[in-house]
């Protein structure tokens, strides 16, 4: 048992900090139906991880770089005659392919693609969580700063530019905050699930809340039962920490969903 705990201990640890970034971004994500964006920010990942390798670097500093390219090539992109899905599957597409591409060619990364892809939060260990700590603080004060701005601008961008809200600027600062959510969440659960963490807490909470505040809260409570469970499974059944912590917000979600079309036929009939 004591084995058990000196494992999952720092990576649970790691999970719980981890969705107090989530929650918020995940219902800002929705509100502003960027969802997309998650998922091509996640895909990119890979790419600076094959960078970081080729040349020797940090693991971390290849992803930070290529999240911040990915904002610069997305703001540069933006163009009110082309959608934002569109471009966002573009990049998508383009940085999932490109990545995967460059780890084919630096062996000494393949052995190890599936934790990329996947995640590995048991590789989490008690020196790393100051420096998480410390990310996720910093990002949390940013957004706690500029969370009025971002809702009244995920509500309506019109309205809010009308008040005086800039709206380059918050577009800016929450596409940050998701580069840097990217960086965190690499290990957790890997470039191809990163999307999920987000966005599924925060539409479980919308199925639940009456109001942005109680979205956020539900989305954080979710996520922590999502994060602890799905940890706890992954060790005791053997699988992928980040497909198991999936699975259980995927489950927690069709629970809610399920209960709620059940209560709303029955309170029709």
């Amino acid at each position: 048992m004591m084995e058990w705990l000196q494992l999952l201990l720092p990576a649970w640890i790691m999970g719980i900090l981890l969705v107090f970034l989530t929650a918020p971004l995940g219902c800002l994500m929705l509100w502003r139906r960027m969802s997309f964006f998650a998922d091509t920010m996640a895909h990119g990942t890979l790419l600076g991880v094959a960078i970081a390798g080729a040349l020797s670097l940090p693991l971390w500093l290849g992803v930070a770089g290529t999240a911040v390219l990915l904002v610069a090539i997305l703001w540069a992109l933006h163009d009110n005659r082309l959608p934002n899905d569109a471009l966002l599957a573009l990049c998508s597409a383009t940085l999932l392919c490109s990545g995967l591409l460059f780890i084919q060619h630096v062996p000494s990364l393949r052995p190890e693609l599936l934790s990329y892809l996947f995640g590995d939060l048991l590789s989490i260990d008690w020196p790393d969580l100051p420096v998480f700590t410390l990310i996720i603080a910093l990002s949390l004060v940013i957004l706690y700063r500029f969370w009025q701005p971002q809702i009244q601008f995920a509500i309506d961008p019109d309205i809010a530019i009308s008040e005086g809200v800039n709206a380059n600027w918050q577009r800016l600062i929450f596409m940050l905050l998701l580069a840097l959510f990217t960086v965190l969440a690499l290990r957790a659960v890997g470039s191809l699930l990163m999307g999920a963490l987000l966005v599924i807490p925060a539409l479980s909470a919308r199925l639940l809340a009456n109001s942005p505040k109680q979205m956020v809260i539900w989305a954080f409570v979710l996520a922590q039962v999502g994060v602890s469970v799905g940890l706890w499974s992954s060790a005791a059944l053997n699988i992928s920490t980040g497909l198991s912590i999936v699975l259980c917000m995927a489950l927690t979600f069709a629970v809610i969903f399920i209960t709620q079309k059940l209560k709303n036929q029955t309170q029709a009939a």
